[in-house]
């Protein structure tokens, strides 16, 4: 609660208004940013503020299709909603991350108009919006809070670490460390990153700076730089990380904004998202998976899942799916419809079913804060997504690190280089390079090493 004091002639209390605090959080609509800040807002909850989150209306229409029961949990608390706005694409958008780029460009151009309306409405509504806390990659979130006189915060769901290399492009630039050219050594060290000069490598980079020719002129690359820089407009920055794992990139970040919170890791200070899956995955959780780990031994399961974005090719499921068998563990792997292709989805559970159902189990989406902490899950195939990094830290679960795109690249390298918590295997889909990380990943020199220091920041 924010007390508001009236004072007499003499400055005397003459009466306590409590007004109480009302936050509206807005992620972008992206599956693994909604889950860090439905995180975020169940703090905000069990801290009795009032918590308005802000969905796509696609996303939410989704979640009330995919299990209304959980939407119908998630509005018992009193001083939580859930509310929508366009997002500006047609329904028949398929929102993938092939064009994630139109998706950004009308979140800024066409939902930031529905925005302005909504926190308009807000304001003067009861209890009244006090702050917002806007995704950062959503610079306009911030900028229409301010003009309406909200205090906006920018929330980054990404590690400190990645934030920093977007933010120091000018630097890399200078240096003429971008762009690559042909024929350039993938493993040469990085100087332009503060901090991370004895260990960064060219392929570390975030995807971006890797897939560009013309970086001053690359547009995905000026829009990660652009909301990057813009976090220094807002009250604060807020990362889920914890300072005492990331304390050097914190630093360096710090002199760029008004103020910075280290906030994380969220899920493990918090229960499961009062918000249960409203909006947060378009997938069924498999629960099944949980008993089928009950029948396993202590720490012999491999689960596999390379998140909600990651798109590999039938080739590329063929050596994953031959390393993964040739380790010789069982395994758990989330395989999503959209993944490899739903003209391959005969193939692939064809080749799953071929590889002995009782030593696989394949799901569509898994529970995974439930997977990594069961006792028979020894060994994390991972995208290095920041949930997915952080989740495997705090439950000391070893990973193996095979990056897809943005922040990933730089996850992975902190992972195995900095952090010591796993292997990183980025750039390579072979079969035999699988097996050999799996099985060391799972040796009893790594297995167990649990960041501890996590929990407390």
């Amino acid at each position: 609660m924010v007390a508001q004091l009236r004072l007499g002639p003499a400055g005397e209390r003459t009466e306590m208004d409590m007004v109480a605090a009302h936050v509206l959080v807005f992620p972008c609509p992206v599956h693994g940013h909604i889950t860090c800040m439905l995180y975020f807002a169940t703090g905000l909850l069990a801290a009795g503020l009032h918590v308005t989150f802000l969905h796509s209306d696609h996303n939410l229409r989704r979640a009330g299709r995919g299990d209304d029961a959980q939407l119908a949990a998630a509005a018992s608390s009193p001083r939580l909603r859930h509310v929508s706005i366009p997002d500006g694409l047609p329904v028949e958008h398929p929102r993938d991350v092939g064009r994630i780029v139109e998706l950004m460009e009308s979140l800024q151009t066409k939902a930031s108009v529905a925005y302005r309306s909504l926190l308009a409405s807000l304001v003067g509504g009861f209890p009244p919006v006090t702050c917002v806390v806007a995704d950062g990659i959503m610079s306009f979130a911030v900028d229409v809070a301010e003009e309406l006189g909200v205090p906006a915060l920018a929330f980054r769901t990404d590690s400190a670490c990645s934030f920093l290399a977007y933010l120091s492009l000018p630097r890399l630039l200078e240096l003429g460390e971008l762009p690559f050219k042909d024929g350039d050594d993938l493993d040469e060290p990085v100087r332009g990153v503060p901090g991370m000069e004895s260990f960064l490598r060219r392929r570390d980079l975030p995807s971006q700076c890797q897939d560009c020719d013309d970086p001053e002129n690359d547009p995905l690359l000026q829009i990660v730089y652009g909301f990057t820089a813009h976090s220094g407009n807002a009250r604060a920055l807020v990362l889920n990380t914890a300072a005492s794992m990331e304390r050097a990139a914190l630093a360096h970040i710090a002199p760029h904004m008004r103020d910075v919170f280290a906030i994380g890791p969220l899920h493990a200070m918090s229960p499961a998202p009062a918000a249960g899956g409203a909006g947060g995955s378009p997938w069924r959780e498999d629960d099944g998976c949980l008993a089928w780990l009950d029948g396993q031994a202590d720490r012999s399961v491999v689960y596999v899942s390379l998140g909600s974005l990651t798109v590999i090719s039938l080739e590329q499921f063929a050596e994953f799916l031959s390393g993964l068998v040739a380790a010789g563990y069982p395994f758990l792997w989330v395989l999503r419809t959209d993944m490899v292709g739903a003209s391959q989805n005969a193939a692939v559970q064809e080749a799953v079913a071929a590889a002995g159902r009782s030593k696989a189990r394949v799901v569509e989406w898994a529970p995974q804060r439930d997977v990594l902490r069961h006792r028979a899950v020894g060994c994390f195939l991972t995208h290095a997504g920041w949930n997915s990094t952080l989740e495997a830290a705090v439950e000391g679960v070893p990973t193996v690190c095979w990056t897809f795109f943005v922040d990933q690249q730089i996850n992975s390298r902190f992972v195995g280089a900095v952090w010591g918590t796993g292997l990183d295997m980025k750039d390579v889909c072979d079969a035999a390079v699988v097996e050999r990380m799996v099985r060391e990943a799972r040796s009893p020199a790594r297995s167990g090493r649990r960041l501890r220091r996590w929990r407390g920041r």
